[in-house]
């Protein structure tokens, strides 16, 4: 559970950076990079609670850079005032990627992702 509360902050934040740091990502309104990120942090957070362990980060860090390029790039496009390329929607899931590597590697080594046997 607090790997997502970590996501529902860093997710959005790491969007709107993208934002400011890429030409081809461009948000007209605040709430539009706000939007993308929790979708992304919900999806994240499934996506940990399903694959992650300690023998998945890097799995899980490749699954995560495809999902985030997608949902980046589809997401924004349903915003009529915002300029997401294909290329910025890459450029993005890349810095989301970044942080979750840091995020999964602590989530790892704290023994948060042990699952229970079923």
């Amino acid at each position: 559970m607090i790997g997502l509360i970590v996501k529902i902050f860093v997710c959005p934040i790491t969007v709107m950076i993208a934002s400011l740091l890429f030409a081809n990502v461009y948000y007209a309104h605040v709430i539009q990079p706000i939007v993308v990120g929790l979708l992304l942090a919900f999806s994240g957070h499934m996506m940990e609670v399903i694959i992650l362990k300690k023998s998945t980060l890097w799995l899980s860090a490749i699954l995560d850079f495809v999902a985030a390029t997608l949902i980046v790039y589809f997401v924004s496009l349903l915003f009529g005032t915002a300029l997401v390329t294909f290329t910025g929607a890459l450029l993005t899931a890349l810095l989301l990627t970044f942080t979750e590597v840091i995020q999964h590697g602590w989530l790892i080594n704290s023994g948060r992702t042990v699952k229970s046997p079923t």
